[in-house]
């Protein structure tokens, strides 16, 4: 099944929030599509290094990811991408859909001359974790978070 990549549209806004919170663990956190959203969406929209991308199959948009791109001092100067929010609808979850995203996604990070990729995801979700370490990334750092409000 082969997916195209694009970067959202504020239409597209709405099924990107849904995609998100079809999850056991976002859907409590991600509320339904309203202002935070939209403004979210305009802040990416607006900053050269941030996409979001959504993965369309026939049509309709099945994936989403957010891609940030940061420039650092660290590792030389190196630029690392950054991805996040990625999801596949849950219907068609097991089908390759998300490997092709994140291949294109590191393609992606490689063409704009990254020297790393980097992601974290939730300790809970061990499906996710088995799924990147298929596709060649390293638990190699503990995440922390602290929640601001």
């Amino acid at each position: 099944m082969p997916i195209t990549f694009r970067a959202a549209r504020i239409d597209d806004v709405s099924l990107v929030v849904a995609l998100i919170a079809d999850d056991t663990i976002a859907a409590a956190r991600q509320g339904d599509f309203g202002d935070e959203h939209r403004a979210a969406f305009e802040a990416i929209e607006a900053d050269p290094n941030n996409e979001l991308i959504v993965a369309e199959l026939d049509g309709e948009i099945v994936g989403t990811m957010q891609l940030t791109y940061i420039p650092g001092i660290s590792r030389k100067g190196a630029l690392r991408l950054q991805i996040e929010a990625v999801r596949i609808a849950s219907a068609l979850r097991g089908r390759g859909l998300g490997r092709q995203m994140m291949e294109w996604a590191v393609e992606r990070g490689r063409a704009r001359g990254c020297a790393l990729v980097q992601l974290t995801t939730d300790k809970a979700r061990k499906d996710a974790h088995r799924f990147y370490d298929s596709l060649g990334f390293v638990a190699s750092h503990e995440g922390y978070k602290l929640t601001l409000g």
